[in-house]
Order: C-alpha cells, then structure tokens, then sequence
C-alpha cells in the first residue's frame, strides 16, 4: 500500500466511499467528522493539522480574521518576518479527511464545514430551489472555500486586471500581478509547464506552495469533447492559462497526485511549527475594535468556547473573511452605509456606501444535458466500487479524482457580445445532476424534491453529460446588508441576478451556442442526444426557443459561488471605493481587506487562483509598509 496507514487506512475508506451506494439518502457527512479525520489524515499531508492556539496574547503585531484562502497565504508570508507576531482567526475548525477526493465535493458542501448560506427569495431566479433560494455554499474551516470547491484552476484574461489599473487602482495591470500568480504555483501541466526546451513556461512556475496540475484521469468523453469542438469552430488550448485564453482546454486543477490542495493545506500545513503563529479556530470574529476619534484599528473582538476575547494590533488589523462576512464585519464594526448603520442600530465611525455594494457573481444553467448509450459517464453506481478506490489510494489516479464530474473547459464569444474578448466560458461535466441518484448534488445546489422528481429522477442510471455555460462578465449587481446587530445572524444576501437584462441574453444565448456540441458527428458517435423533457414550468414554450431557455434559465439557475466586489478597491474619488490600491480601508488606518471582496470589477475566472494572487500582493505590501519602521 501506498498509505503510511496500510491495509486498515484502505478498509476504512473502503467501508465509507462504499456506504456513499446505501440506497436513500443515508450518507451524512456529519458522521465523518469525529475520529476518522484525526486518526487517519489523508497520507499525502502527513505533516498534520495546524496547532490551535489556547492562549492568547494581549498583544500581536498582525491580526489575521478568516482563515480562508487569503488568510492562510498571509499567515504564511507574514510569518516568514521572524520578530513579527501573527494571529490567524477561523470560525470553522479543521478538514475532513474524504473531502480531499475530488469527486465527491458536493457532498461535503453538505457538512458542518459549508456556512451553508442561501439567499433572499427573488422572483425569477433559482425557481428549481426550495423556496426558490440559491444555495451558496462558503467553507466555515481552516482553507475557507477552497476546503469545499471544485479546484478549477484559472486566472482570467490579462485585460481583466488591466481593467483594474484604469480604473485608478495602481500596480494591478497584469504585468504587475502575473509574478504573484507564478509565485504561488507549483504546475505539474502535461506539455506546458516547460516547453520542448525544458525551459519553464513565461507563464507558470514551479517551487511555490499550491499545486496545479492537469486531473490525472479522463474518461473517453474528454478527448471527444475536444474533437467536437473543433467541428464547430472552437479549437484545441493546451493551456488557457497562458498566452490566450479563448478554445476547449482539459482542466488544470488545485490539486497533488489527484487529492485537493486547501490553501490550508498548501500554506499553513508546511509552517506549523512557526513560533510566531497562533492559529485560533473556532473563533467568531464579532467586531473591528476602532478608535472613534483617531479612526484606527486597534484590534479585534471575537466568541471563543462562550468566552469573549479583545487582542490587540500594535500594527494592523487585517480582514479576509471573504466577500460576504467581511462586509458583514466591517458594518458590525460601524463601517458602512450611514442609513443602514443607524437603522441597525449601531454606532457610525465611518460612513462608507460601499460596504456591501457592488456583489458580483458568475452564473450559469445546469440544464444543459445529453444522453449517450457507452458506458463512460461518471455515474456514481459505477464509480465507487473497489477497483476506483484501490486506483485512488495506491496510485493516486482514477474516476475519484475528477473533481464534481467536471473535465474541460472552453472559453467562447457569443454573436451578442459587446467587446472581442471571451464572454462565456463552457464547463464540460460528465455527468449530470442525476448522476449521484440525488443523493449531494441535488442538495448541495437546492433543487427542490418535487422538481427533482419530475425532472431529474427519469434519467437516474442513465449515462449523462452536461454543458454549463457561464457567465463571465456579468452586469448585474446584487448587495450585502446586516439582519441585525447580531454578529451571529446571517447576513441578507441579494443576488439581484438579472437585474440587467443582458445577463439573461447572454446566458440564453451562450446555451444555444454550447448545445451545437452535442450534435457533432464525434458526440453522434456516442449516441449523444439532448434531454429533452420539458423543465417543469416551462412546458408551455416550444422546446429549444429562446423563451424556453430563458423560461429555464430562471429555473435551473446554477450560481458558481464567485461571489465578490463587496469592498471595492478604487481611488479616493470613487464615492463606492472600500480601499485603495494598497487594500487599505479609506479613512480608517491600520485596517486592511485581503480577500474576493476588494475585486472592482469582477474577472473572467473562477476565484480561487486570484485571490491566491491578490493575497500574496497583499503580503509584499504589509512587508513593505512595516519594514521601514
């Protein structure tokens, strides 16, 4: 065996993946929080669990709240400063073992380690969800959402971060924040991380802390959407993460001989042992402590055990809780819109309207699917079965480590767009929201028992494919605003998705684009053909018309949990700015924001890799700042 933990390492995750196959819906993830992840961490990450701190200090030099994925590359940086201390605040706690699987992310978007949020009910959105509420799943433990996500590796079009630069936030062109892209890569990329030479790519690196590499498994629909494609026109990338972006591209993925790389376990775990790091879990962060006349962080307050604590910051305070609790926190700590501050009853230090303005989101359909008739799909009756697990735990490959069923990627335009660059990106799953017979998926996203039944349950055991196209430069904009003064409520989340009308174009659009695909002689071949039962609600529409896609846009409408832009980084002159360039509140000293929050407009990327970006920027300009003193 592989394994450090040998023949009893096997037969446990044996025993549990097998139990995934238990007809209903017994499998909770809740049972694997105790004992299994303790006793055998996966072997891959031998060097164990961060410490969790007892006691405090009165004081530290840096306080870090969130331990997500800006948070835990902070921590790392900030640390590699011998004299300086550093605190790292999580609200969560630790891992679970089996979520390092890549396959079965959606059930661990089930656990006690998701915040489990959803938002407002709106009218035209998510219809499909129990009460007609988008899920949004956020990791509450150490590594954040990037401990539940789907590891998609991407970084955006270079004008994207240009953009960012016009608009007054200097150093963020992509000249400039390609190097913090590269220093935290390790890419293991089949033919692209060195070229024939052997040279290394301009464009990826290897040495740093987060592993990126290609799934190291296909199934034989991988290759065959990459032929399809170019029988439409949309032509082979190796590597959309380099010179251009536009084609079909086999994933690059998060992870380390096919098992997820948190930014936990990438950056905390390697530095455990650093004396100048107290890492306190299960800390809730309540407020930003403010000095109300020199308008200065002076520290944090947070809930630990039932116990208040109050630290101090001799230097700075820094927030990356993530774009949804981090506006949260700052209006709990009287940072925010005035009116709403007041209505809430909390005391105003700071009235800044951008708090919580300007939420961006991609979206995308998950009605989109095919059947075929050949064996190749990820249907879970076929996947966990002794030879896959035998496969993922000796050699580190097999059907497990394809991540959510997801296999390529394609970047496109429509014939609606309004600029040259890609507007819509393609993920190609080999399987379907029925794949797991409703077991995760269908939770995980929130699809209603009856619309499932209806619409999802005729195709259980039915080998499957979907297209889920995305929005990538959505108009739409939605907000964060408090409940209440309770900093234990949930924030009220509004989506606002298709507030602009063009969202929803773009996106019908991007459908009748993506569905050439499955009519392709090379999908023909595989009997491939578009499911077409009519998505309840949605009969009385001509199936394939505009107004049927638009009707189940409305309906399947599938989040991809990019939230961001709710701290807004901009100049002085920007009314809505949250922080300059540097991530600096405006107003307020020795307060930062690091996280998905401070993105002023948002990237054509899934966020993982540029909040990685963004975190490592952020930490060479502390290093700067601070070092002169």
């Amino acid at each position: 065996m592989a394994s450090r933990y040998g023949i009893a390492g096997y037969i446990i995750l044996t025993v549990l993946l097998l139990f995934l196959n238990a007809p209903g819906e017994a499998f909770i993830p809740r049972m694997l929080e105790k004992g299994i992840n303790y006793y055998f961490p996966h072997p891959r990450y031998a060097e164990g669990i961060p410490y969790d701190t007892k006691k405090f200090r009165e004081e530290y030099d840096f306080i870090i709240v969130g331990g997500g994925t800006a948070g835990c590359v902070l921590a790392n940086r900030l640390t590699e400063i011998p004299g300086w201390q550093v605190l790292l605040l999580e609200s969560g706690g630790d891992e679970l073992f089996l979520a390092d699987i890549p396959i079965f992310v959606s059930y661990f978007q089930l656990s006690h380690i998701n915040w489990g949020f959803r938002t407002e009910y709106q009218r035209g959105m998510c219809g499909a969800n129990e009460d007609g509420r988008c899920n949004w799943p956020r990791g509450k433990v150490l590594g954040g959402s990037s401990a539940i996500n789907y590891m998609i590796y991407t970084r955006g079009h270079p004008d994207d971060y240009d953009r960012w630069e016009e608009q007054g936030n200097r150093g963020w062109g992509f000249r400039d924040v390609l190097k913090y892209f590269k220093k935290s890569e390790n890419a293991h990329i089949s033919g692209i991380s060195r070229n024939r030479n052997g040279k290394q790519s301009p464009f990826h690196s290897s040495g740093g802390y987060m592993d990126v590499e290609n799934i190291p498994y296909r199934t034989p629909l991988a290759d065959a959407y990459v032929k399809a494609a170019e029988e439409i026109g949309i032509k082979y990338n190796p590597d959309y993460n380099g010179a251009y972006m536009d084609g079909m591209s086999y994933l690059q993925v998060t992870t380390r001989n096919g098992s997820r790389v948190s930014s936990s376990k990438g950056f905390l775990r390697p530095i455990r042992g650093r004396s100048n790091l107290h890492v306190a879990k299960h800390s809730h962060v309540t407020k930003i402590n403010i000095d109300p006349k020199t308008k200065e962080a002076t520290g944090v307050e947070f809930l630990r055990d039932g116990k208040r604590y109050h630290v101090r910051a001799s230097k700075e305070v820094i927030l990356s809780a993530g774009a949804l609790n981090s506006p949260q926190i700052l209006m709990l700590s009287g940072i925010g819109p005035q009116y709403h501050l007041k209505e809430k009853g909390i005391a105003v230090i700071m009235d800044a309207p951008g708090v919580g303005d300007n939420l961006m989101d991609h979206l995308s359909f998950s009605g989109l699917i095919h059947l075929i008739d050949r064996p190749y799909t990820l249907l879970q009756d076929r996947t966990i079965n002794l030879e896959a697990i035998s496969s993922y735990w000796n050699h580190h490959t097999g059907p497990l480590t394809v991540p959510g069923g997801v296999e390529n990627i394609a970047y496109i335009t429509t014939n609606i767009s309004d600029c040259s660059l890609a507007d819509v990106e393609l993920l190609i799953a080999s399987s379907s929201l029925a794949s797991d017979n409703g077991l995760a998926t269908r939770r995980g996203v929130g699809i209603s028992k009856d619309f499932y039944n209806e619409y999802f349950r005729p195709i259980h055991g039915r080998d499957a494919w979907t297209i889920l196209p995305v929005v990538l430069r959505p108009r739409s904009r939605g907000r964060i605003l408090l409940r209440n003064a309770d900093p234990k409520a949930w924030p009220l989340m509004i989506a606002n998705y298709f507030d602009d009308p063009r969202d929803l174009d773009v996106l019908v659009a991007s459908v009748k684009h993506a569905k050439k695909l499955g009519s392709t002689h090379t999908m023909k071949k595989l009997g491939s053909k578009i499911y077409d039962r009519p998505i309840p609600g949605c009969s009385q529409h001509a199936f394939g018309s505009d107004k049927y896609w638009r009707c189940g846009v409305r309906r399947l409408t599938f989040p991809l949990h990019h939230q961001c832009g709710t701290a807004k980084m901009g100049p002085v002159g920007d009314k809505m700015a949250v922080v300059d360039d540097s991530l600096r509140v405006h107003g307020i000293k020795r307060l930062r924001v690091v996280d998905a929050s401070i993105i002023p407009t948002i990237v054509a990327a899934h966020l993982y890799a540029p909040v990685l970006m963004i975190a490592e920027k952020a930490s060479d300009m502390i290093k700067t700042t601070w070092r002169s003193y």
